[in-house]
This record gives C-alpha cells, structure tokens and sequence, in this order.
C-alpha cells in the first residue's frame, strides 16, 4: 500500500505540473526528472534510513542543538526573570536564536566561505539537474542566505533575464528555507526532517520546475560573486537600486548581522501575531455561521490530497488542515498546529507532514520576494507580481513531492 501511493502522488505531481505546463508539455526534460528523481530518492533513503546518513543528520541536528543552546545563553542573561520556571515564550525560545545564527552566517559570509559553498554545490547540481549554473548557482544561494537578501547576489544581471529564469529563481527562493531560521524550525519539528527537507527540497524544485517550466539555459549570463553582507540587505529593504557592497570591517560587521536577525525575528513575530488573530477571527465566524471552524473546512477540501500522498485515512483529515494552515498563513503557525496533535499522529504521517511545512511556500511569500526583486529592478518585480500565484503553486508542488519522497522511506 505505502508503494502504491508513493505512485500515485508521484502522478499527482507529476500531473499538476504538467497542468501547469500545458502548452509546451513536449518540452518536458524527462530525462532530467527521471535523473534527479532516482539521485532524491537514493538520498532520503541515506537520510532516514542509513545507519551513516542518520549520523551525518544526527550530527548536524546536534550541532544545531548546541548552537541553540549558546543562543540561549545570550537570550537568558538579556531577558532573564521574565518567564516563571516552567513557561514557555515563543518569541524568546524560538525566534531569538535566530539573532545568533544571523551571526555566524556573518561570520562565514565576511570570511569568504559562504560563496566558496555556494559555488562548490551549485557546480556540481548545475551538472545533473538540467538547470543553468545560475539558476544551480541560486538555488543553494537561497537555502544559506535567505530568499530575499539573496537577490542581492544577482541584482546586476536581473535586467538580462526573461520570464522564464526569473520564474525559476522565484520558485526557488519560495521552495527553500534559509539557514538563519532553521534552528527556529527544530525546535518546533524533529529536527531530522528539517535537515532532511533542506536537501530533498533542492532536488524536488529541479523536478518540479524540468517539467512545469523547462527551458533551455543560457549559461551566458553569469553570476556574480556572492559577497552579501547586512547592509546589502538593508540597501534592499529601503529600495535603494545603486547600493554597491563595501568591505566593511569585522566588529562592523557583527553589528550588522546582529540587526538583521533581530529584525528578522521581530518580522516573523508580527506576522504570528497577525496571521493567528486573523484565523482565530475566521475560525469564530465559521463556527458560528456553519457549525464548524475555518480550519475544519479546509481539512476537508484538502483530505484526497492527504490521502492520495499515502496519509491513512483517520488521519487525512487533520493532515490536510495544518497542509492548508501552511498555504493561507504560514509554515510556522503549522507547525504550531502540527505541534497540538502530534502524539496522536502515525510516524509515517509526522514526517511527511513535516517535510511538507519546511518551505516558505505561502501567500505571503509572493509579497516578500516581489518586494524584494522590486527593490533591485522594478520590472522585474512587477513581473514576479504577475506571476505569484503560479509561483505558489509551483513550490507548492516541491513541497508535495519531498513530503512523498519521505512517506515511502517511513
């Protein structure tokens, strides 16, 4: 049963990405698909299943932990006697150690590592994913800097580039997660499949995108060294298209990271507090007009979804909810919800779902990277504008695709 399933959600993506590309299906890479699908698969069974791959993932989500831990150390002694024995903060648990993980991504950044990795892992995908080098290039740029900061990296070549690459380099930033935030998701998720979803998520975009957007690359156009530093990022949040990164030097540049993630923590945190005030509002309205709250509806419409990716049954329904509370709001108030009713969930349903939620594949995702490439070229902007809500679905997509990927290694 768990094999007919992978199966059929395989078909199921597979058949929505080709909804999606019906025009030009004949240009589907199939052997590029089939490629990536056998290298993502091979991966997550050396993830989850290795006795090597699960101490490489083990490692790493150790390494997190105690990253967690020093961040920690830094959060209690600044905001230390506000919590009684016991309590729980979401903003200092979670979010504030995303201050101290900005700072090491600095560190790495000022030290020229990052761009040595980024260059390293992009060349290597760029030679098995049927991508160009930029958009290989890009993609690992997305994962470790952020999905809009990153941006900056290739703002100079941004006027070259057409629909369909500024297409691919949206989807990718949206189908990702950045570094400076995963430790936030550890502690919300078993870290595993956090470390798990970073990687099939790459893979799965490549796939996704060979088949709803295949186009011939154009390696011509190159890109730049990545040197983003934090007041790159800020010349990007004010709009200012003629900022040029300047070396700065090292206690300068603490500084700057140090804001950055603050900011970032402080961002994540309004928008919890807006998106869960609005879905309470909307959960009040529903019960009190239908008998059943928001959230319990959309369970419903998304329930075959939930099936069909291999969910059992009696649990499909509360799947398909924290799948829907992902789309509408996003990932964090999942795994919130995710959180409230994962003793009572399958294992195989916990990581798939889990999987599912590590992406910044939301509505609201449209707003911040159309902001983001706005601010560097307007046009360019306004087309990401135009085409956010395919850019949605697309990375919607790569969630679904990792999340079956691991539902058969379970």
């Amino acid at each position: 049963m768990v094999y007919l399933h992978f199966v059929l959600g395989l078909a199921l993506v597979f058949g929505l990405a080709l909804l999606g590309n019906i025009k030009s299906w004949r240009s589907v890479k199939v052997r590029y698909v089939l490629q990536l699908l056998v290298v993502e698969l091979a991966l997550a069974w050396f993830m989850l299943n290795s006795q090597v791959g699960l101490a490489i993932v083990g490692g790493f989500a150790d390494g997190f932990g105690k990253l967690l831990e020093f961040a920690g150390q830094g959060t209690d002694f600044v905001f230390g006697g506000l919590l009684n024995d016991g309590q729980f903060s979401f903003f200092l648990k979670v979010l504030m150690p995303i201050v101290f993980i900005s700072v090491l991504i600095g560190i790495l950044q000022y030290v020229r590592l990052l761009p040595l990795i980024i260059r390293g892992i992009g060349s290597v995908l760029a030679r098995i994913n049927g991508m160009g080098k930029l958009e290989s290039f890009n993609a690992v740029s997305s994962m470790i800097v952020g999905q809009s900061e990153n941006f900056i990296a290739i703002k100079n070549i941004l006027p070259h580039l057409n629909e369909k690459q500024m297409y691919t380099l949206a989807a990718t930033a949206m189908s990702t997660v950045s570094m400076s935030i995963v430790g936030a998701y550890m502690q919300m998720i078993e870290p595993r499949y956090v470390v798990a979803a970073l990687v099939l998520n790459m893979f799965s975009t490549f796939i996704v995108l060979n088949i709803l957007n295949p186009y011939q690359p154009d390696d011509s156009v190159t890109l730049q060294k990545p040197e983003l530093d934090a007041k790159d990022a800020e010349a990007l949040a004010e709009g200012d298209q003629h900022h040029t990164p300047a070396r700065e030097n090292f206690f300068e540049m603490l500084g700057e990271y140090i804001m950055a993630g603050f900011s970032v923590a402080v961002i994540v945190g309004a928008m919890l507090i807006g998106f869960i005030s609005l879905i309470a509002l909307i959960n009040y309205l529903f019960t009190a007009l239908f008998g059943m709250n928001f959230q319990t509806v959309m369970g419903y419409l998304f329930y075959p979804l939930a099936w069909v990716l291999g969910i059992p049954a009696a649990e499909a329904m509360q799947a398909g909810s924290i799948m829907a509370t992902k789309l509408v709001t996003n990932e964090f108030v999942a795994m919130m919800d995710l959180g409230k009713v994962s003793a009572g969930l399958s294992a195989r349903t916990l990581g798939m779902l889990s999987v599912f939620l590590v992406s910044f594949a939301n509505f609201s995702s449209i707003g911040i990277i159309a902001g983001a490439v706005k601010a560097l070229n307007p046009a360019k902007g306004n087309m990401v504008s135009r085409f956010g809500l395919r850019l949605v679905y697309g990375s919607t997509l790569v969630s679904l695709l990792s999340a079956v990927i691991v539902g058969v290694m379970l």
